[in-house]
């Protein structure tokens, strides 16, 4: 998996397009530098953003895309890591008090 990124504020395409040549490309060039990688993610609106789509194609032969298919949330393993972190969280004694008490135990998770 590759790292955790706190976003202080709403993610939009441009915001997106931010990430992925700063913690992405990075990640998949270290990691996977044969350029067999793959990186999936959903089809949420900024990730199917024009310019995030076309930064992708753009970096094809860096590592593979894994293209979503419409309507399959059985196949988004994020959705389970999501959910292994909120009961990591919930079972957490203390529980986290401040945002970065929370951004802590993400991390330590």
């Amino acid at each position: 998996m590759g790292p955790l990124i706190r976003l202080e504020t709403t993610l939009t395409g441009d915001r997106y397009l931010g990430i992925l040549p700063d913690h992405l490309h990075s990640f998949m060039s270290i990691v996977h530098s044969d350029g067999l990688g793959q990186f999936q993610q959903d089809n949420a609106i900024p990730h199917a953003s024009r310019v995030a789509t076309k930064w992708l194609q753009e970096h094809s032969s860096d590592f593979r895309h894994f293209h979503w298919p419409l309507k399959s949330p059985e196949m988004n393993i994020i959705a389970d890591i999501r959910d292994a972190l909120l009961h990591a969280v919930k079972n957490r004694s203390p529980p986290p008090r401040t945002p970065m008490d929370l951004w802590t135990v993400l991390e330590d998770e």
